[in-house]
């Protein structure tokens, strides 16, 4: 059937929408690092949420941050191919989640944590390997992924954790006590000092050890191991090779692989 669900007739405004959000050009890059910042700027108030939010000016940077998300959710909406794409992204899910607990700040708990989970969706474009190069960081690139990828997590869980188990406590305090806790839990170091109470939060110390951990290492391995691109090989498939290799290691076929800097 003929709907909005289905390709829509490209208009000059989506058209600039969607080289902003998914462009290689200087104004994407510059309009993706503005979103990464303002998302930091979200978490940063988060966490002083608790120092200010019996203040007046709380309840207006809250709504004032509701309607920037709005905003923004509807401007990836202009961007998108199609309503079901936009529909299945998992961040159009958490920035609808995220919207609500800033709407009914007196009613759920305030998940702008959750906003870091963008950072991670920028690191898989491929726009995030560009910034890299300009940077002059192309041979750390699984590094910084890696990385990144531990960051978000990190903090994903520590924002869940002070939100369910130490939000009620001195915010200072109860933030460090949530990332001390993290932190030891991805480690496996387990000092004991800090624990959560009851199922609920055994399981998140759990899941919490068991994806962590898995990061921590790929990290490490990351860091270690030898620069690599990812270019498949076409005769065998291989996906990792040498920069500067000309043949496959595992089938011998002369390889082009292209400059990611050109």
């Amino acid at each position: 059937m003929a709907s909005d669900i289905e390709n829509r007739q490209p208009t000059p405004l989506r058209q600039h929408l969607a080289r902003l959000y998914d462009g290689r050009d200087t104004a994407a890059i510059r309009f993706q690092f503005a979103l990464m910042v303002i998302d930091l700027a979200i978490i940063g108030f988060f966490l002083a949420g608790p120092y200010i939010r019996d203040r007046p000016s709380y309840l207006i940077l809250d709504y004032a941050i509701a309607a920037w998300i709005a905003i923004e959710m509807l401007a990836q909406w202009g961007a998108s191919r199609t309503t079901r794409g936009f529909l299945l992204r998992p961040m159009t899910w958490i920035d609808l989640f995220v919207l609500g607990t800033l709407l009914f700040p007196h009613l759920l708990f305030n998940f702008a944590f959750l906003r870091v989970a963008r950072i991670w969706a920028v690191a898989q474009r491929p726009v995030f390997k560009l910034m890299l190069n300009r940077l002059g960081l192309k041979e750390q690139t699984d590094v910084v992924t890696a990385f990144l990828n531990l960051f978000v997590f990190l903090f994903l869980v520590t924002g869940f954790v002070y939100t369910f188990f130490f939000y009620a406590e001195d915010a200072g305090s109860g933030f460090i006590d949530a990332l001390y806790f993290t932190v030891a839990t991805v480690t496996t170091t387990g000092f004991g000092d800090i624990t959560l109470p009851g199922t609920f939060g055994k399981l998140t110390s759990i899941v919490t050890m068991i994806i962590g951990i898995s990061l921590f290492v790929r990290l490490a391995q990351a860091i270690v191991r030898p620069y690599k691109v990812t270019f498949p090989c076409p005769e065998c498939g291989l996906q990792r090779h040498d920069a500067d290799a000309v043949h496959c290691k595992a089938c011998g076929h002369v390889l082009n692989i292209p400059d990611e800097g050109m």
